[in-house]
């Protein structure tokens, strides 16, 4: 049975709620969030914004037949794709780009594993779920017994104090935990506080609007990226520069994409006047997903460091941190 493929629910950033029994949690996982669906014809991705992933991850395609085989047709998972680290365990987004975007090489899914991260189901045999709380969908999920192999079925825990699961997450290398309400139903292409995500590293991310020059080794790439978000509004707003985090190939790759997207004017309604003076404009195509340690009353990213481009992002979704 074919069945539509929703796009997932989004959670608010904010602090963990207390430990009550109205609240579940789960690490946070750092990763592509990608929405999977099997039936008659196997499985298939598809990323945030509903846009097809599954040429890029055969492998996860593989896996995910083989573990879904004989549970009926139509069925529906909310995921995250993550890169783990050989050596720790811990995910690795630097990894993971490596993997998104691109068919892969027999050379590059021997080198890059990648997991599928299931935490929710939203068909089973056809029929939404989407419309249980979310103990009741955990529980459809764990009756799937998925785990082994490249897919990996998360625990999740209530009645504990977050702020241990918080201190836990930090020593396992991961980005931090979400805060479920237990009786949670899924509202698809939304925004939820009913899904409280805490993270230990504040990640966004921006619309590249410009770049600056750059001096002595980077004087044939660029020193520096000019980013932008909306608020609340169609209009682009500047919020700061990142200069950091990039490495020779990102540099000399990014060049070339910034110089084939060129243009004449700002696509932003003001800019630091030092700024504006040194921009090179660009159509505001190209995403950049960036850490970094606080957004400003100023208004900019503080300390922001690149961690790669997102492709499965469009530029009119992204807007101004939260902070």
């Amino acid at each position: 049975m074919m069945v539509r493929v929703p796009a997932p629910m989004l959670a608010t950033a904010g602090s963990p709620p207390d430990p009550s029994l109205k609240w579940v949690y789960e690490m946070k996982w750092d990763g592509q969030r990608a929405v999977a669906r099997c039936d008659a014809d196997g499985c298939r991705l598809w990323s945030r914004n509903l846009r097809e992933a599954t040429e890029f991850y055969p492998d996860l395609v593989e896996a995910l037949s083989a573990a879904t085989a004989g549970l009926g047709d139509g069925l529906v998972l909310d995921g995250e794709i993550v890169a783990p680290d050989p050596a720790t365990g811990a995910p690795d987004f630097a990894r993971l780009q490596q993997r998104m975007h691109a068919k892969p090489s027999t050379a590059l899914l021997a080198a890059v594993r990648v997991d599928y991260v299931v935490f929710d189901v939203l068909f089973a045999d056809g029929i939404s779920t989407m419309d249980q709380p979310y103990l009741a969908r955990r529980e459809i999920l764990d009756g799937l017994d998925l785990e082994g192999g490249l897919i990996r079925v998360p625990p999740f825990w209530t009645e504990i104090d977050p702020d241990h699961l918080l201190v836990t997450a930090e020593q396992a290398g991961l980005e931090g935990i979400v805060s479920k309400r237990a009786d949670s139903v899924y509202r698809p292409d939304s925004r939820s506080r009913a899904w409280i995500k805490s993270a230990l590293r504040r990640t966004t991310e921006a619309v590249i609007a410009a770049w600056l020059p750059g001096n002595g080794a980077f004087a044939d790439t660029f020193g520096s990226l000019v980013l932008a978000a909306h608020d609340n509004s169609p209009v682009l707003q500047y919020i700061g520069s990142v200069g950091t985090g990039f490495n020779s190939a990102d540099r000399r790759a990014l060049r070339a994409k910034l110089d084939a997207i060129a243009r004449p004017t700002s696509p932003l309604v003001a800019l630091p006047t030092a700024i504006a003076k040194a921009a090179r404009y660009v159509e505001t195509v190209l995403i950049a997903d960036v850490e970094y340690r606080e957004f400003t009353a100023d208004g900019v990213l503080r300390h922001p460091s690149y961690r790669g481009l997102r492709l499965d992002r469009s530029p009119t979704e992204i807007t101004i941190p939260m902070c």
